[in-house]
């Protein structure tokens, strides 16, 4: 989480078994605070962090950012033939409805 003067303007979160594997998630820089870096410096302060070093897997879906996370070394899926999921986009919408 990135805080300016006491307002939360970046985020983002880990999901991992710190043996073999992480999701990387929720990756977000408020709009009027994005253009100075901050996406950058929170994935600097990802990947430097010493219980995510070694894993063999790290996965991630964005739907606008994939340059930004080709810095890091992320590709696309190299054998999507293995992954499998349940994709449920309104399922928050159909909980509270």
């Amino acid at each position: 989480m990135f805080t300016e003067a006491g307002e939360q303007v970046g985020f983002a979160r880990v999901i991992t078994d710190y043996a073999t594997f992480a999701y990387l998630a929720d990756v977000f820089v408020v709009e009027k605070h994005r253009g100075r870096g901050l996406s950058v410096w929170l994935m600097d302060e990802i990947h430097r962090h010493p219980d995510l070093q070694g894993l063999r897997r790290m996965l991630l879906a964005t739907s606008d950012a994939h340059g930004l996370y080709q810095q890091y070394g992320y590709n696309s899926l190299s054998s999507p033939s293995v992954f499998m999921e349940i994709w449920q986009p309104d399922v928050y919408k159909n909980r509270l409805g």
